[in-house]
């Protein structure tokens, strides 16, 4: 023991002595952290985290490579090892020595680091700082081990240098150690999964920012525990006293031996990904970690307030702060500011009803339809047009569940799904005009997968439960078949209330499709939470709105499926002329709408939408009245049916809405908090109210005196993040 302690004290003193040591360990790291935190604007909010990342990452690497590589080969050329050889002493306590020697070196810059990022950027003690520690020193240890060893296989401080400074570049630069991964393309993050710094940059990020334990990252921690054994085992073995002893050229094949956990965790996650996944969620939350403030703005609060000029203050994602007068500069909240005089700012919309995958025009060609690949896009389009939440309704449950994981994760932008699965009805889709354009196989497997056709109360309850098992957000029932459908066979109620008690006990949220006043009295009974259409055709009772008011069943008029369709069976293409349709809509539906509609087959589409009774002031009417019977309103437009393209859905739908006597601010108020809540979601969006996500919509104008200014986006502000809109699309 006494010679261990021996060597490390005499290692330490001697390490203090070279300037190299001081530049790797000390200047150099406190160089790129002032460059990086300046860059990235560190004292906004959570920029200093990912400084903090990749520059402890840096040192790191200089410390390992060139204070354990370049060293230990610099003192076995100037012959300083070979005074050791007489003693005698064996290599272990010297490359111990050597270890240990690099942790005191490196680890007070770290405590100096996070000391200045507290004190200077405002980063918050991490409260598992401990196992920020103990993740840095194990990260050092591997990462000297490769140092050591390449250390024991070169011949020259030539050779060493070449070998230190490719394995110095590679790891610097694909590691994410300068280069944020969120900008690699997803082939390059395959590859950066070989590399060990990147399970460096990887760990310490999601210990930092998710307070991870090191058995969460249990990969990366065993990889490089592995890595630390066994170079030096192989630095024991390959060790040499002089520099009269060469190795022959394919000792440097020892190297690759280090480096085989991460060649395995790399093939691991070439396959799954699972990494490549986390670097793009942990990039994102990163983003959104910004610090941002929102000056000058009318602000409408989603709760019935409205602010003539205030300002919102977002931190890490939430709500911090909101001003009515004195309106703080961002410089003195440390934060990015935004100017937003002559803008409004609101809760982020919401899409109640929407069918994704369901492409809203006229496919001329089914054979590449990709349903899943669609949705993914559709939900980019929602949020490209300020819709930050939808709730589809009626689903293939495993691919919508998927993509629910996949955008909801982060892993890809888009608006938040809601799904509700397959739907319970009683005709399946095969009856719609949907269904009837689809190639008979495409037909079958849809009705197979997004339909449930209950035959007694305990299949119902069977379906229900299973659907519950899934994960889905809620339940639809259709009390009729739709519009365009080949009949109207309607749901017996019995099943109707046995899927309602189902969903209940299972704590579901059950939507019901309605086409006249017996579907709601029967969707009422049965426990509806939401009653989705109402009546194109029939007066609703007052009666009807009085029990959906006492029971809080919310009301979901979807006018603009009933405006479409009425436009379709004329002809009419009036409705994708909108600017927000013309950028948001995927051209080929859009070209292929425009120039089919007159074809024998649209024709015959259209004349049999033409039998379904639609009295739009009716329907106008019935929405006027359950306002004024206190029914909770919410927006849905059913996009996904003929000429509702997903995306800028709902400002049609609000614009409908104040055309038939709805006061804008109450219009307003139904697509954000009111659908929230129908949502079980207020409680995290659909308000500006502190301690909410920082979901906003920012536009131009004032939509209390224009509700059209609602399609004049300024920027969309998704969980902190301020959306790059003309990105969206690209998406891989």
């Amino acid at each position: 023991m006494k010679t261990y302690l021996a060597l490390i004290l005499n290692d330490i003193r001697l390490a203090f002595r070279q300037k190299v040591v001081i530049f790797f360990n000390y200047l150099m790291p406190m160089g790129f952290f002032l460059i990086f935190a300046t860059a990235f604007h560190a004292e906004q909010g959570g920029a200093i985290l990912q400084t903090v990342t990749m520059v402890s990452v840096i040192g790191i690497l200089g410390n390992g490579l060139f204070g354990a590589g370049m060293r230990a080969v610099q003192e076995r050329e100037t012959n300083i090892l070979r005074r050791y050889k007489v003693a005698p002493i064996s290599p272990l306590p010297l490359l111990v020595a050597s270890t240990i020697t690099g942790l005191v070196v490196y680890m007070p810059y770290v405590f100096a680091m996070f000391t200045l990022a507290h004190f200077t950027y405002g980063m918050a003690v991490p409260p598992n700082l401990l196992t920020v520690f103990a993740f840095i020193m194990l990260g050092l240890i591997a990462v000297r081990s490769i140092g050591l060893i390449i250390a024991s296989t070169v011949n020259s401080m030539q050779e060493s240098a070449i070998i230190v400074q490719i394995a110095y570049m590679s790891m610097l630069f694909l590691s994410g150690s300068t280069f944020p991964t969120s900008m690699f393309p997803d082939w390059l993050l395959v590859v950066t999964q070989f590399i060990p710094a990147t399970h460096i940059v990887t760990g310490l990020q999601g210990i930092l920012m998710r307070q991870e334990t090191l058995a969460t990252n249990w990969q990366s921690v065993l990889a490089l525990a592995l890595t630390a054994v066994t170079g030096l085992f192989l630095c024991v073995k390959l060790f040499r006293w002089e520099k009269e002893e060469k190795m022959r050229p394919a000792a440097k094949l020892w190297i690759l031996a280090v480096l085989v956990p991460f060649l395995a965790v790399g093939a691991w996650q070439a396959k799954t990904k699972e990494n490549v996944t986390k670097n793009k969620i942990l990039g994102r939350e990163m983003q959104r970690s910004r610090t941002v403030l929102i000056r000058n703005a009318r602000i409408i609060t989603g709760t019935g307030r409205v602010i003539e000029n205030g300002g919102v203050l977002l931190k890490a994602g939430k709500i911090e702060a909101i001003y009515e007068d004195n309106i703080p500069e961002a410089d003195s909240v440390r934060a990015v500011g935004v100017e937003a005089a002559g803008k409004t700012v609101m809760p982020g919309l919401i899409d109640m009803h929407v069918h994704l995958g369901a492409p809203g025009g006229i496919m001329t060609d089914w054979k590449d339809y990709d349903a899943d690949k669609a949705a993914q896009r559709e939900l980019a389009a929602y949020l490209y047009s300020g819709v930050t939440a939808v709730r589809s309704l009626g689903d293939m449950a495993e691919g919508i569940l998927k993509i629910r994981q996949t955008v909801n994760s982060a892993e890809k932008l888009g608006a938040e799904l809601f799904a509700v699965g397959p739907l319970f009805t009683t005709t399946g889709g095969h009856g719609t005009e949907y269904f009837r354009a689809m190639p008979e196989p495409v037909r079958k497997q849809l009705d197979a997968q997004f339909v449930r056709i209950p035959k007694s109360d305990a299949d119902a309850k069977a379906m229900v439960d299973a659907l519950k098992a899934m994960g889905v957000d809620g339940i639809k029932a259709v009390m009729e078949a739709g519009a365009g459908a080949t009949h109207f066979e309607r749901m017996d109620p019995r099943i109707l209330a046995a899927i309602g008690a189902a969903a209940k006990a299972d704590g579901l949220r059950m939507a019901v499709h309605t086409g006249d006043p017996r579907d709601i009295e029967d969707a009422i009974a049965a426990g509806a939470s939401s009653i989705e259409h109402g009546s194109y055709r029939q007066r609703i009772p007052d009666a009807d709105f009085a029990l959906m008011a006492k029971n809080g069943i919310a009301f979901d008029p979807t006018l603009s499926v009933g405006e479409a369709f009425q436009q379709f069976a004329a002809g009419k293409l009036d409705l994708l002329g909108r600017s927000l349709v013309q950028q948001a809509a995927p051209p080929k539906i859009l070209a292929a709408t425009m120039k089919s509609i007159e074809t024998p087959d649209v024709v015959a589409m259209r004349k049999r939408l033409a039998d379904y009774p639609i009295d739009m002031a009716i329907a106008k009417d019935n929405l006027v009245r359950a306002f004024k019977a206190g029914v909770t309103l919410v927006t849905g437009t059913d996009a996904g049916n003929m000429l509702v393209l997903h995306g800028p859905t709902v400002q049609h739908e609000l614009q409908l809405w104040v055309e038939a006597g709805i006061p804008p601010l109450d219009a307003i108020q139904a697509a954000t908090a009111n659908s929230a809540k129908l949502l079980g979601a207020v409680g995290r969006f659909g308000t500006i109210e502190k301690g909410r996500d920082a979901t906003l919509l920012i536009v131009d104008g004032n939509p209390l005196t224009d509700i059209h200014a609602l399609e004049a986006i300024s920027f969309v502000m998704f969980k902190g993040e301020r959306v790059t809109r003309s990105e969206l699309f690209d998406q891989e």
